[in-house]
């Protein structure tokens, strides 16, 4: 459930920010498909990564359980999921306020 909450969450952000980057171009009168194009796809590699992630904290934690050391894959896998998530979470919320402040 918890990896089903992490990308939720990404792509609600990602999806925000290409909003109100589509917002701040139309504002700004600069709205250009190949931007937008560019836009959606590094969202799209965004959540490809974290989706990497998932799966790296999921294989780590099964290969943890191969040798018998299923508490130091656990902290293994989730630092690696949790930073990526974290990271892309800070990215997007900045992103987000960004369009929001060059929109005036």
């Amino acid at each position: 459930m918890k990896y089903i909450i992490m990308i939720t969450i990404v792509i609600g952000l990602a999806l925000a920010d290409f909003i109100t980057g589509i917002i701040k171009a139309y504002i700004k009168q600069d709205v250009s498909s190949k931007m937008m194009r560019m836009g959606g796809l590094h969202k799209v590699m965004e959540i490809v990564v974290m989706l990497v992630a998932i799966g790296l904290e999921i294989g780590i934690g099964m290969l943890g359980q191969y040798y018998n050391e299923p508490r130091l894959a656990e902290i293994t896998g989730l630092f690696a999921s949790g930073a990526v998530f974290a990271y892309i979470v800070c990215m997007e919320i900045v992103s987000i306020l960004e369009n929001y402040l060059e929109s005036d």
